[in-house]
């Protein structure tokens, strides 16, 4: 584990040791490692909903609902084939 300074504003350290005793952490550390985890966390999320507003409508194609009963019912067959299974 790496070692790594930083410096703070006394206001931000106070409220960081008022959430201490709130949240029953033990050390500012854990505190600090729990925030980075959780701010990576919500990166990560806002990485994927990203991705997915960029698929959603990426397809103008429109499917009617025959058409998806129709896929489903191949895809059944194939698997019922593939399986030996009916």
């Amino acid at each position: 584990m790496e070692t790594i300074t930083i410096k703070m504003e006394d206001k931000l350290l106070e409220e960081i040791d008022q959430k201490l005793e709130e949240r029953r952490y033990s050390t500012r550390t854990e505190f600090i490692r729990d925030a980075i985890r959780e701010k990576l966390s919500e990166l990560e999320k806002e990485e994927v909903l990203k991705n997915l507003a960029q698929l959603k409508g990426s397809s103008k194609r429109k499917t009617s609902d025959a058409e998806l009963h129709s896929a489903r019912n191949k895809a059944f067959e194939m698997l019922e084939n593939k399986f030996k299974v009916k």
